[in-house]
């Protein structure tokens, strides 16, 4: 059979579509996210009642991995397979990503032997400079400046538990990282306020956020100020992958900017709590509010499952009738 007969993109990089990337947030319009999390939605419902559901078949996934992951990996492995397509796993050792070859030429390459990559790495630069010569989608697994699949997660649960986000308050307690610079790309998007507490030199840089309308963006030197009738409150670690260096400083430094049950008391009664993963018990969270009952982590980390896949469906077949 002649390879002209092949409609995979791998061979024929026609798109339904423009070719589109999920490199941040923002990458996406409100329309689109709200198209996303609906299918997801559909999709978890599906997988629940042991539903087959097939539309990527015989497409494949690239994952590169330059920062270790376990949920990332997961989820993204295990929701294309369950789309029907297969996966390549690529780290460091395995890909030549930046090393012997320039990160452009790894693109123009894989890109045309797979449909879609997935790469976890480190500066918002290297994974821009892949997608700008690659012929089919490239996500962002994560890199040190956004996290948009987790947030993505986060928000489908809040929605999936609490309904519509908009017009509520989200309370990020800890370091400016790619979690809180990615929950801001979001709250612009999609109509809710999000409030910032963390410990002076690791706040909210302005160079980066530009002007915030105060109806989006409320930032306060005190945690509990930040709570305070907060629908949802969410952190993370200390001390992200690449500043292990600084744990003691950050230790000293983040003390009082522990989510504790106190802090939890001035919150909406209803508020939920959501923690990316992985946590560390008595620093960031105490044990009593992430494993008590306004704790959602094990829903926000499976739900990375069920966005991935609409995400992964929507770069590739873009929107798709609903069923």
């Amino acid at each position: 059979m002649s390879d002209a007969t092949n409609h995979n993109p791998a061979h024929n990089p026609a798109q339904p579509g423009p070719l589109r990337h999920f490199l941040q947030f923002r990458d996406f319009s409100r329309a689109e996210i709200e198209y996303v999390l609906g299918r997801a939605r559909l999709i978890k419902d599906k997988f629940k009642r042991y539903k087959p559901h097939h539309t990527l078949h015989d497409r494949t996934l690239a994952m590169v991995f330059e920062k270790a992951s376990t949920r990332t990996r997961v989820s993204f492995e295990a929701g294309m397979y369950q789309l029907g397509g297969s996966v390549i796993h690529l780290t460091t050792g395995d890909s030549q990503l930046g090393r012997a070859e320039p990160i452009e030429d790894t693109a123009r390459v894989i890109s045309r032997m797979v449909d879609l990559v997935m790469i976890r790495t480190f500066e918002q630069t290297r994974i821009e400079r892949f997608a700008a010569h690659s012929r089919v989608p490239v996500i962002n697994g994560l890199t040190n400046e956004f996290h948009p699949c987790q947030i993505l997660a986060d928000i489908f649960t809040f929605i999936e538990l609490r309904g519509d986000i908009r017009g509520k308050t989200v309370a990020w307690i800890g370091d400016a990282n790619n979690m809180a610079y990615t929950w801001l790309q979001a709250a612009e998007l999609l109509g809710f306020t999000l409030h910032v507490s963390g410990p002076k030199g690791y706040q909210l840089d302005p160079k980066r956020t530009g002007q915030v309308d105060p109806q989006v963006l409320r930032e306060f030197d005190d945690p509990m100020q930040a709570t305070q009738g907060a629908h949802l409150v969410t952190t993370d670690v200390w001390t992200s992958m690449g500043f292990e260096d600084e744990n003691e400083e950050r230790r000293k430094a983040f003390a009082d900017w522990c989510v504790d049950a106190e802090m939890m008391a001035v919150a909406d009664p209803q508020a939920l709590f959501m923690h990316c993963l992985p946590a560390h018990r008595g620093e960031e969270v105490t044990s009593e509010v992430i494993d008590g009952p306004q704790s959602v982590v094990w829903d926000e980390a499976e739900n990375r499952l069920h966005v991935q896949k609409a995400l992964m469906e929507f770069l590739l077949l873009g929107q798709l009738p609903s069923e």
